[in-house]
């Protein structure tokens, strides 16, 4: 099976669409072309809010948006729901799981990363990691149910083991959760249990190398630190992880027990690079020529996170979202040159600067190459403004700002769903269920609830025994 095309314009495939995919694809959306536009999802995801889907402040709804929906108006573009698996550069076709096969004039490669386990594929059933709304959905199913296993504990370590959480990497994404979920646990949590003290949980943060967010200047990434440790997060450094198990992570030969993990640690290419056939970098990463295509097909071009687009100044366009959406709409513009027998130009990123929230009223900002470096309330509230300013729709804005204003005034979370069932292979420990997970229907009807009588429930030191007094 073939997508119709026609003939009379020059197609142009992009494939994801991402940050750097609909940045060509709008760049592209009045040229004299037929485009297509493939991903297998049908929305677009605003990525630097997934953590906040992750730790119940927002839902999936208000940070994605349907792909046809936001190109609705361009009259050039179809787009299609497909799962690209390679490409055969040499008959110009992008080759789906579906069976399609979709010619192409011109090819705009954007299929990002996913996170990477260092050679321990495994390690991902006990630490997900966080790059799409499932991982999203899974972590906060995990990190909800954490509580709700530990109110019901029979031991205190095994109460304890449930409100310890280990977060592995700390960039931007393992900073935001790890300041997000212990602000929830001390704030928006412990009035709400009768048997855990929830200000006592412990978030453990490590770190492989020798600070915390290695891409920010050693100052601001400083005064990250200090910001975690106000808030009650243990900041290790040096601590590469070795190990990761259903009850613990190890690093080195040291066990911290814990029931719930997370992963923000390290990334993979996209496989679809690896059909290209052309230099690929230890991580997977296409390597690209300046002008952002690919050696000896000048009709393909890599962009975002899958394209390891180094500058004429040395310099290596990093993988953040301001990068991938300045790299699509240059290789737009160099296809528009293509079919008008142009010379294609070289990519040159501008850096407007980096920013990484930590917690209420914390942040840091790295702005025009380490030129203005902010911290604190000055940074938080820049955050605030350039995400809902890039946030796609006026229907998302106003939902994620309305969210937020709830969010700092009651300090309560308005997404707070454990749903679904476990994405890796139906782990048990963290199963809603699992006394009756594998047991028939009929038994599980007549099964004793855990918290009836002979249980074992213990009240927390840190529980009032007086009737009446209240937390």
């Amino acid at each position: 099976m073939t997508a119709p095309a026609k003939r009379n314009r020059p197609r142009v495939v992009i494939v994801g669409a991402g940050f750097g995919g609909l940045a060509a694809a709008r760049q592209l959306g009045r040229a004299d072309v037929e485009l297509t536009v493939l991903d297998r999802t049908n929305h677009h995801l605003f990525q630097p809010l997934l953590y906040q889907v992750a730790t119940a402040a927002l839902a999936p709804s208000d940070i994605t948006g349907a792909i046809r929906h936001i190109l609705r108006r361009q009259r050039n573009t179809t787009v299609l729901l497909a799962d690209a698996h390679g490409i055969d550069t040499t008959r110009r076709l992008v080759r789906c799981h579906n069976g399609l096969d979709v010619p192409y004039d011109y090819l705009i490669l954007a299929t990002g990363t996913r996170h990477s386990y260092f050679g321990h594929p495994e390690w991902e059933a006990h630490a997900p990691g966080l790059k799409g709304i499932e991982d999203a959905t899974e972590i906060r199913r995990r990190f909800l149910l954490a509580f709700e296993r530990a109110e019901a504990a029979e031991t205190a370590d095994e109460r304890d083991a449930w409100l310890t959480f280990v977060i592995v990497g700390a960039g931007p994404t393992g900073c935001e959760l790890a300041g997000v979920m212990r602000e929830i646990a001390g704030s928006a949590m412990w009035q709400e249990f009768r048997h855990v003290e929830t200000r006592d949980t412990a978030v453990i943060l490590l770190e492989a190398g020798e600070r915390i967010l290695p891409s920010f200047p050693a100052g601001l990434a400083a005064h990250a630190a200090r910001d975690l440790a106000k808030l009650g997060v243990d900041v290790r450094t040096r601590s590469a992880v070795t190990s990761i198990e259903p009850d613990a992570v190890y690093v080195g030969d040291h066990r911290v027990p814990t029931r719930t993990a997370f992963w923000a640690a390290g990334n993979t290419a996209s496989p679809l690079g690896r059909t290209l056939g052309v230099p690929l970098t230890k991580s997977g990463q296409v390597i690209v020529e300046h002008d952002l295509s690919i050696p000896g097909y000048p009709e393909v071009f890599v962009v975002g996170d899958l394209a390891h687009a180094l500058q004429r100044d040395g310099s290596l366009a990093p993988g953040v979202g301001q990068a991938a959406m300045q790299a699509g709409r240059a290789a737009a513009r160099n296809v528009i040159r293509a079919t008008q027998g142009q010379p294609s130009k070289p990519f040159h990123y501008v850096n407007k600067g980096d920013l990484a929230t930590i917690g209420r009223g914390k942040a840091v900002a790295n702005l025009f190459n380490g030129r203005i470096q902010v911290a604190g309330r000055a940074a938080w509230w820049l955050w605030l403004l350039v995400h809902i300013t890039f946030l796609m729709g006026f229907r998302n804005r106003l939902s994620v700002l309305l969210q937020w204003g709830y969010a700092y005034l009651t300090y309560q979370r308005g997404a707070r769903l454990i749903t679904g069932r476990p994405r890796y292979g139906g782990a048990v420990n963290y199963d809603p269920l699992p006394y009756a997970a594998n047991a028939p229907a009929e038994a599980s009807v007549n099964a004793p609830h855990p918290l009836s009588s002979g249980f074992g429930i213990r009240r927390s030191r840190h529980t009032p025994s007086v009737a009446g007094d209240s937390r």
